[in-house]
This record gives structure tokens, sequence and C-alpha cells, in this order.
């Protein structure tokens, strides 16, 4: 595994493995060794281990050196808590940014100050309660490793269930393509149904996510006790922050499984591949572009070395003296022309172009700005909130026109739906869709709609009633799909993206699901949407 992926400012993260987080485990105690609906060969669920894989910048960091804060009242000792310490960052932000801040071009810590991630649980659990994500933040220690899934079955006897948050998603995603990698392919798919048991992807940032342009261009405080300045400066110090970057659907790295059988193991540049629709399509499949920007006339046309060809106008434009106005695309943010195209003007830009070309672009494993396929796990359940007013692009000028196709829905707050439903593309060609109430209830206002047809890259639309300032769940589960292998959407509305890990809904279909699945009497692939499942003799009801 390359070393980067092991360096605190490239993953800024925490994976708790919470072995005793065998879901059910009193109420399987009961059960024993069973198999429920679909999803593979019986085995004791009693075994079954929780690994949580949790999101972007939200464990606790220490601080692993000495650091005399001059003209304050705090300093900085080894395992002194660094973030978050909203103490030290009120009173002594400059000293606290020595223990932050890592080097841009080669992921260093200041020469004055060395802080590492926490371990533990309460590395995840007691980040400052109330900033970031809360109290139950997700955030990590290490790369989510081989070992980690080694260990969890040696300690249970039995495969994991893998609960990841936000970025959380994209490192599983990283070390999925890593063992690809490592172990012969005939042992890939038998490892993976030997280790994993359900993948639940919340929140999942498919696509990337609009904010992370916003926090590289100007900053964002997600609330923090901080100048948007003093954000952005932590944000692009940070080499996993690009790792939030949006992309274009329609654009593909090479196969980097064959590049490695016939060039090495070495490192590589990914090139994309790009399908007619990204040049027929406008916004790379976005809602419009992400990036809009009026450029001052100072400079002269090397500025501008990535559109010289389509934009003849400019140089008229700037002999007049006038602002030029640049748009980029999903494909133009992360493939690096917007920031090879600004670098004149914006000195971090030449950080993030290195980045992005050291960190991504040439990764030996994956470019990571690419989209998604389904992982082939048997269980995979792709979950998100949708509806609240979330971002989709940028306009840095004067002005504020703003012009582009709306979605059908928004995203959670921080990733536009666009991102969060591409796993819809992961369904089989037949759909249930059920809409029920978040609220209790017993199943009379249940709509569903069996037998969907679906078509990869078309999208799925629900297509029912909703009651006015009424909260609800749906449900998109495969009718058909591959053998042994069940994937489902959950779009829980108005369910905030920092918050979702914590709704009691969340809390209450995952148990029901994981109840179903360990049932010696389910016949259904999915739990049913009634307040008790039917084709249970007994178990946890929905209105309790």
């Amino acid at each position: 595994m390359p070393r980067r992926r092991l360096r605190r400012g490239d993953l800024a993260c925490t994976v708790a493995v919470a072995v005793a987080v065998a879901v059910a485990a009193v109420a399987v105690a009961a059960v024993g060794a069973v198999g429920g609906g679909d999803g593979g060969a019986d085995f004791d669920y009693r075994k079954l281990s929780g690994i949580i894989i949790p999101g972007f910048a939200s464990t606790q960091l220490r601080a692993w050196s000495v650091l005399d804060c001059p003209y304050s009242p705090f300093d900085f000792n080894p395992l002194d808590s660094v973030w978050l310490d909203t103490a030290k960052l009120l009173s002594a932000v400059n000293c606290w940014l020595k223990c932050m801040l890592l080097d841009p071009y080669n992921q260093t810590d200041h020469p004055e100050c060395k802080s590492r991630p926490d371990s533990g649980l309460s590395a995840i659990t007691e980040l400052d309660p109330g900033y970031i994500t809360g109290p139950l933040s997700s955030v990590w220690k290490e790369w989510v490793k081989w070992l980690t899934f080694e260990t969890a079955l040696k300690l249970r006897g039995g495969p994991s269930l893998v609960f990841a948050h936000s970025m959380g998603n994209n490192v599983f995603r990283y070390f999925l393509e890593w063992l690809k990698l490592e172990i012969a392919p005939k042992h890939y798919i038998r490892w993976l149904d030997e280790h994993i048991h359900a993948y639940f992807a919340v929140g999942a940032p498919l696509l990337g996510s609009t904010e992370a342009v916003k926090a590289a261009l100007s900053g964002a405080t997600f609330g923090l006790p901080v100048s948007e300045g003093t954000a952005r400066l932590m944000f692009n110090a940070f080499g996993s922050s690009l790792w939030l970057m949006p992309f274009s659907e329609y654009c593909k790295a090479d196969n980097i499984y064959w590049k490695h059988f016939f060039e090495g193991k070495g490192g590589c540049h990914h090139r994309q591949q790009c399908d007619e629709m990204e040049y027929k399509s406008e916004y790379s499949g976005w809602p419009t572009n992400l990036v809009s920007i009026e450029v001052p006339t100072v400079r002269d046309t090397e500025a501008y070395p990535s559109i010289m060809d389509t934009t003849e106008n400019i140089t008229s434009s700037m002999e007049c003296g006038k602002p030029t106005l640049l748009s980029f695309s999903a494909r133009e943010v992360s493939d690096g022309t917007l920031f090879k195209t600004i670098k004149d003007w914006d000195p971090q830009s030449i950080g993030l172009i290195h980045q992005l070309e050291k960190y991504y672009q040439g990764d030996p494993v994956l470019n990571p700005l690419t989209p998604w396929e389904r992982p082939p796990i048997k269980n995979v359940f792709c979950i998100y909130g949708l509806d609240s007013k979330t971002e989709v692009g940028y306009y840095f000028a004067p002005s504020n026109s703003v012009t582009g196709k709306p979605n059908n829905s928004s995203g959670d707050g921080t990733v536009s739906y666009n991102s969060l439903s591409w796993c819809k593309n992961w369904l089989g060609p037949k759909v249930n869709i059920t809409r029920a109430l978040q609220a209790e209830h017993d199943g009379s206002d249940l709509q569903t709609k069996m037998n969907v047809d679906h078509h990869v890259g078309q999208g799925i639309l629900p297509n029912m009633t909703r009651t006015p300032h009424v909260k609800y769940i749906t449900y998109f589960e495969d009718a058909e799909s591959i053998p042994g292998w069940r994937t489902a959407v959950w779009e829980l509305d108005k369910a905030n993206h920092r918050n979702i890990v914590r709704m009691p809904v969340l809390m209450r279909e995952l148990w029901l699901e994981m109840w179903h699945d360990m049932h010696p009497d389910a016949k259904s692939k999915f739990v049913t949407k009634v307040g008790l499942n039917q084709g249970q003799k007994k178990g946890p009801v929905r209105n309790r």
C-alpha cells in the first residue's frame, strides 16, 4: 500500500474496529446459526463484527511534541488535544495552526509541532461535541488495513458489517481496489464473501461534493470560530481534501488492474477516458457549471493555457480592460484545469495542482476522482438524506447570474443529489419502490410500486405523493439482481449530511434489516415495511 495513505494529512481519519458492535448480539444468541432472505450462505450471526469508517476531519488529534505559545496561557505538551481544543483555538490560533497544518507539497508536519490521531473509540466519540459532526463524530486513526478485517474475523469468527459515512466510503473504495491488486483474482471475491457480510454506505459523495470547491477556493468554516481564510489554509494543506472534489460521471480512469500486469506496480499517471456523453451533455452530468469566475485582465494569455483554443474572444476582452468570465465543469475541476487556469492569481492553487497530480492522478492504485461501480459485496445499502438546501455551483464575481438545470431533488446540505444518488445505478433491472413515514407508523400509509423497470444511467423516480411537512423514507430495492447479491437505496427526507449517523430512524432501519437477515423464518430479500415484519414470528416493531 502506498505510504502516503498512512499520513495524517492524506486521510485525516481514524478507523474504529468495533468488534463488540455485533448487531443484535443478544437476540441472535437465541437464534443460532441461521440464514435469511437471499443474502448468501448460512452462518452464525453471533460472529458478526462491525467496522466503522467515519468521515472527514472529525477525529481527535493529539500533540506529539512540546510547543511554547508566547503571549498565551496555553502551551502544547505531548498528548494534549489539538483537534479539537476550542479553548486553544480561540486564545492561541497561530500556535494552534502550527500543530494542525501540513506542508501542502510533501505532507510533513510544521517544524515546531507534530500531532497524530488519537486511538480507541474515544477518538471518534469525544470530539468537542457540537462541532463538525457532533458527539458521534466520524473520523479515523489509520488506513483501513487488510489486517483490520482479518483481526475482526479471528476475534469474532465471522464476517464484518462495514458502516462508512461520507468520505469514509471513499477510503473503503480505495481499500477494495488495493486489495484487488494484492491477492490473486480468483481469491478476491472469496475473500470479500468471507470477510464482509454487508456494506452500509451513508451519505457517500459518489461523484464528489461541490462544497469541497468552496472550501478550496474561498474557505468553509463548518461552524468553527475561525476566519474563512484560515479555514481555507487548513483545507488546502491536507492532501485528503481533494478526495471530496466533484468529477464527471462520464469520465473513467485507465484500467489499473491490467496496467499492473503489463507495466508493473510502479507509479503511473491515470489518463481519463471520457465517453461522448461528456461532450454532448451540459455540465458533465451536474446541474450547472461548478465554478464560474470573473478574472482580472492584468495578466497575459498564458493564464489560460487550457482554454485558448476554444475562447478566441478572451484576448479582445482583455484589450478592452473588461473582466473575463471563465466557467468550469466537473471534469475541468477534477483534472486540474480550474487550478491551472487561476494559479497566476491564486498561489494556493499551485499546491493543489501538485497534490492532484502526485496523490490522485499518479496514485498507483486508483484515481478516486472517477465514478464508482457497485462493489462486489453480497449486501449493499446506500443511504442518504435529501431535500435540504444544497449548493451545486459557485459564481465568483460581483454579479450573481447563475444558469443550469435543476435536479428533481436537492441534496443533504453538503453533497448534491446527483452525487448521492449515483448508487441507484447499482440497482438491478427491476426495482421495488416503497415510501413510508419516518415517524411511528403501522404500515397503513405505505405507498408501493413493484417491479419498476430500471435502466442504468436513466435514473429512477418514485412518482409518489407527499403530505406537506411530513418526512418520509423511500426505499429502492432490487426485485431482480445477480444471484446472491442485494442492493438497496434509502432516501431520508431532510436528513442532514453531518447528523444522519445520529438519527434514530436510521438506527431503527439498520436494526430491522439485520434482524430480518438473521431470522430463521425470513422469506423475502428485504425486511417488509409494515409495523411488524411479516414472515417473522416475532421481532422489532417500527412504531415502538
